[in-house]
């Protein structure tokens, strides 16, 4: 089993978001439908990111992209890998759920951008539905200091990072999760985790078991 250097997932959401405040002399500044530190507030209090709907404020951004899904559906797998295994191909962006019986379920996904991608074999050790995101303290302090509060603990919901479900990967802080930004997915965007749209990483979430192997190459 491959040992791997463990990374922050939620990271790249705000190392978007501060690319985002430094072009903001450039290009309009556009909302996501995600949390974007630039329009949401927190609310320490309640330990909670308020939308600016949430707010009743009129922020002037213009809706999320345009994107269309990129369909999962079912192929042929030669390779040799017990029903029930998921292998990621991070290259090719796609996660291939095998069925056992010469085919596989072929995803879309979102994968580690450059600096951080990864390889190797684990295993599926815990799922959660809509997971909490907890920003490491180091990430915290840095955002901090460009004068940016971050929470503790953004709790599980439509607006969390993470998604609606998430597949822990070993005993890394790797994982196999959803996302509130499903346009990304099909890109290397990520801090090493595996992006699923919502409606995908629901379905491979309820195939999945634990202790499924997990495969990951380049």
């Amino acid at each position: 089993m491959t040992s791997f250097q463990p990374r922050n997932c939620g990271a790249v959401f705000f190392a978007v978001a501060a690319i985002l405040l430094a072009t903001a002399d450039i290009a309009p500044a556009q909302s996501n439908g995600g949390y974007d530190p630039r329009t949401w507030s927190y609310d320490p209090e309640g330990d909670m990111l308020i939308s600016p709907s949430g707010q009743g404020s009129d922020t002037g951004y213009s809706a999320q992209p345009k994107w269309s899904p990129i369909p999962r559906e079912v192929v042929r797998f030669g390779e040799a890998q017990p029903k029930g295994s998921i292998v990621i191909n991070t290259s090719e962006r796609r996660l291939y759920y095998v069925l056992g019986d010469g085919t596989a379920l072929k995803y879309a996904v979102g994968v580690g951008k450059e600096g951080f991608s990864w390889a190797g074999r684990d295993e599926i050790s815990s799922k959660r539905h809509w997971p909490d995101w907890r920003p490491p303290a180091e990430m915290r302090q840095r955002e901090a200091a460009s004068g940016r509060v971050l929470p503790a603990r953004v709790e599980g919901g439509p607006n969390n990072p993470l998604g609606a479900r998430a597949l822990y990967i070993g005993s890394t802080l790797y994982r196999i999760h959803g996302t509130n930004q499903p346009w990304t997915v099909g890109q290397a965007n990520s801090s090493g985790c595996i992006r699923m749209t919502n409606e995908d990483v629901i379905d491979l979430y309820e195939r999945v078991g634990i202790g499924a192997r997990v495969i990951v190459r380049h």
